[in-house]
């Protein structure tokens, strides 16, 4: 499968500055299951912003809503 970078990025919404992974959806799971979290296009746009990419984040994001 090819990378769609260029066609995610137009969509990515993660505002974490210079982050190596932006556009590669790939990539940017691996990195955060790994890490026990979640990548930024899982939350709300005000809970991305915290870069708090935890589970906890995640339940309490949704539940406002």
């Amino acid at each position: 499968m090819e990378c769609q970078k260029n066609k995610n990025l137009k969509t990515c919404p993660c505002t974490y500055p210079n982050c190596p992974r932006k556009g590669i959806c790939c990539e940017c799971v691996k990195y955060h299951l790994k890490n026990k979290e979640l990548p930024g296009c899982c939350f709300s746009k005000e809970a991305e912003k915290t870069y708090d990419r935890s589970f906890e984040m995640f339940i309490k994001d949704k539940k406002l809503k």
